[in-house]
């Protein structure tokens, strides 16, 4: 066996054993955390696979995918805010007993480029407006703490945002308890020439706001898609519901493009039945007359 015969049959070997060994490593990992309860942290580089399962992750027009403990998102330094950001709500963290909220709002250390600050939100007219709700997130204090980071909040008008936001927010909350889970991609519609910029960093303002919501478990898969503009509204919330792929044609971004078959894919985007999704006419009054004059 010449010397290159003999490095090639080293190099295998070692890579054999570090495989062995990270194997051995992962394995050990997972039983640890299913026999104890711990949840898993999951990766924090850009490249990393998402919480759960990486399915319903939209793609990012920007490329910089960042991995919280229970939320990723897409950040969009142009704009100085996320473009979506994507999770899974179940009814089983929302009947958890509910965190005491800290109004922690500070940069995202893992935005490479810098994210936009608190400041930049001062004396602005506008609201720090939440893309992951901070109650979606309140089973725990680190799972509720992440919403604040400045990644994942963005400039809301205050009657918007304390009004018919505020309403879909709690809709969905609502439909995932009925439901069971529910994929949940929430974001500004950047694909649209923005209101202004505000702060040093010069966020920009969104004109409009996207949701789109995914109940994935047979034998009845729906989506609904929302596209609101960022301004007080005295409307019905399901005048603004609309097909997923609708959302997907208003912002440039593909959702859920791996979580279903193709066929399915194309079905469920497509299609919107609004009897499937239960609206609250008491909701929508208590906005008219209390959350739109807050």
């Amino acid at each position: 066996m010449n010397h290159e015969t003999r490095g090639k049959a080293a190099s295998g070997s070692m890579i054999v054993r570090v495989g062995l060994f990270s194997a051995i490593v992962g394995g050990l990992f997972v039983l640890f955390n299913k026999f104890t309860g711990t949840q898993a942290s999951y990766p924090e580089t850009e490249e990393a696979a998402a919480p759960g399962s990486p399915a319903y992750l939209p793609e990012s027009t920007s490329g910089a995918i960042i991995h919280h403990q229970y939320f990723s998102l897409s950040y969009s330094e142009e704009h100085e805010q996320a473009e979506w950001v994507a999770y899974r709500l179940t009814r089983e963290e929302l009947n958890q007993p509910w965190s005491e909220r800290v109004d922690n709002f500070r940069p995202d250390p893992k935005v490479r480029s810098g994210s936009a600050t608190p400041d930049d939100y001062r004396r602005s007219g506008y609201d720090r407006g939440h893309l992951v709700p901070a109650a979606d997130r309140a089973f725990s204090e680190q799972a509720l703490d992440e919403t604040f980071f400045m990644s994942n909040i963005s400039p809301q008008a205050a009657n918007f945002n304390k009004g018919i936001w505020r309403e879909l927010e709690e809709l969905a909350r609502s439909w995932a308890k009925s439901n069971g889970e529910l994929y949940i991609v929430s974001g500004p519609v950047l694909s649209m020439a923005p209101k202004g910029v505000i702060g040093e960093n010069e966020v920009s303002v969104p004109a409009a706001y996207y949701k789109v919501l995914l109940d994935a478990k047979e034998p009845q898969v729906k989506g609904i898609g929302f596209v609101i503009p960022n301004e007080v509204s005295f409307e019905p919330l399901y005048k603004f519901a609309q097909p997923i792929d609708q959302v997907e044609a208003a912002t440039g971004i593909d959702f859920f493009r791996g979580i279903l078959p193709p066929g399915m894919e194309e079905e469920v985007e497509s299609d919107l039945n609004i009897d499937f999704w239960e609206f609250s006419k008491s909701k929508f009054q208590e906005r008219i007359e209390k959350w739109n004059n807050q």
